[in-house]
């Protein structure tokens, strides 16, 4: 699984999702199916822009038909539909260290 760190460096939500751009093409264009976004979960407690951020592009990159779906960490595992559903096409999911962990700073992306 391919990493996509736009958490580094503190960045503001603009930077996060250039970087976040640039990663999905890079990531893509290795082939591999599913890649891992890190972007942290705010200082806040409450969820960081970024995390929202990320969310409300991903969606625009399934309309766009770049990606298939994606799966917030707190529902990657076995207990989210989603996270069944990357696991099944794609079982090298459910090894992956934060499988199971409600890690709300990640976002795992399925590629079409």
């Amino acid at each position: 699984m391919e990493i996509i760190n736009i958490e580094q460096g503190h960045p503001t939500v603009q930077q996060a999702m250039t970087k976040l751009q640039n990663g999905i093409y890079r990531a893509r264009a290795t082939g591999k199916p599913l890649a891992k976004i890190v972007h942290g979960y705010g200082s806040s407690g409450t969820g960081g822009a970024i995390r929202q951020a990320v969310g409300t592009e991903l969606r625009k990159y399934i309309s766009r038909g770049i990606i298939k779906t994606y799966c917030p960490g707190e529902d990657f595992g076995p207990f989210s539909s989603t996270g069944r559903e990357m696991s099944a096409k794609h079982p090298e999911a459910s090894r992956d260290r934060d499988w199971g962990l409600q890690n709300d700073g990640i976002t795992v992306i399925m590629f079409k």
